[in-house]
């Protein structure tokens, strides 16, 4: 499908020339890129073989300018035109965007152009495609041939839904950039149906050149409503710099004082009326803590591993094997030196035979 990249502005879109051999599928090709300006169309390629011209398929890449200020580029193929490359037509035929089809006006070659539109139209199912979604437009070529169809049975018989169709003579270029325009226009048209939408929300969002930064949100005043009806931000938390605000209620902690928690050597008591002055009463110092030291948790004892089992030893092959074995070998040998001594004599008894001859 067509390919757009909004980073250069570029889209990229692939047509395909489609008919029978020889149709002039190749030679449309080549007319548009002999009249076209050439910093508007790239190098063409083509595989040429003895029985047809076109191989696998002629590549054309074709700028035709900006469309909605994005760049355009069309990329024009075709496909062989004989029945036993269909694996070939039907792999040309991915990411199309429109089909030209190229028909043969001679009467002679009608079963071929309907055979290949209809193989056109199985092509485009088997890779997924909708055949009535896809741009199609035809060109009847070869009209200055004597013995042709009328543009009306061509119509009748290959265009009953009456899509865009134009007469070609493609070897003297005339009819190769009308039928070019027709395909381009029905590109573009469903385009901007499919991708319209897409483009201006792409080109609309923030962050692009041209485009205006967002307006920064409007500050309010602690307790007050935003502009929008918005509940006030909340406050922030405070930072290592700042220290946090104490609670609005409820009991306070006594603040941590070193003068409140060092031991006093004296503190000083009321004297009652008519007794005996008071003795100074000396605070105790807080016990001093012992530290009990934590003995290591005693070393655990790992079982010591199994010993690994001795491997049962073979057995040894009995003394009867050893003998029948034996007695296999001499029945061999026996039988070999039959067999020689077989050989042997008839050997010698063909020999006696040709010399008495």
């Amino acid at each position: 499908m067509v390919q757009i990249n909004f980073a250069a502005r570029e889209i990229n879109c692939k047509v395909v020339y489609y008919g029978p051999g020889r149709s002039g599928k190749t030679t449309n090709l080549e007319q548009i890129h002999a009249t076209s300006p050439k910093p508007c169309v790239g190098e063409m390629v083509s595989i040429a073989t003895e029985t047809d011209r076109t191989l696998f398929f002629d590549f054309l890449p074709l700028d035709i300018g900006k469309v909605a200020g994005m760049q355009v580029r069309f990329q024009l193929y075709t496909v062989p035109g004989q029945v036993y490359y269909n694996a070939t037509r039907k792999l040309v035929l991915q990411g199309v965007d429109g089909v030209i089809f190229v028909a043969d006006s001679q009467r002679s070659m009608m079963e071929e152009n309907t055979e290949s539109l209809l193989n056109l139209y199985d092509n485009l199912k088997e890779n997924g495609y909708d055949a009535d979604s896809i741009p199609v437009a035809f060109q009847w070529n070869k009209r200055d041939l004597p013995d042709i169809l009328s543009t009306d049975e061509l119509q009748r018989v290959l265009n009953p839904k009456g899509l865009p169709a134009s007469e070609a003579v493609a070897f003297k270029g005339i009819g190769v950039i009308d039928t070019l325009k027709s395909i381009a226009g029905l590109v573009l048209d469903r385009l901007m149906k499919e991708y319209g939408g897409a483009a201006k929300d792409r080109q609309a969002a923030p962050g692009r050149p041209g485009t205006p930064a967002p307006a920064p949100p409007a500050t309010t005043a602690p307790g007050q409503a935003s502009p929008t009806g918005a509940a006030p931000p909340q406050a922030q938390r405070p930072t290592s710099s700042q220290p946090a605000a104490p609670p609005a209620s409820g009991p306070q902690p006594a603040p941590f004082s070193p003068e409140v928690h060092r031991p006093a050597a004296a503190v000083p008591t009321q004297p009652k009326p008519g007794g005996p002055p008071p003795s100074p009463v000396v605070a105790q110092p807080p016990k001093p803590v012992i530290a009990v030291e934590a003995k290591p948790p005693a070393p655990q004892r790992t079982a010591a591993p199994s010993r690994p089992e001795p491997a049962p030893a073979r057995a040894i092959p009995h003394a009867a094997q050893k003998g029948r074995g034996k007695a296999d070998r001499n029945k061999w040998v026996l039988w070999i030196i039959i067999g020689s001594v077989v050989v042997i004599t008839a050997l010698v008894y063909v020999l006696i035979t040709v010399m008495s001859n």
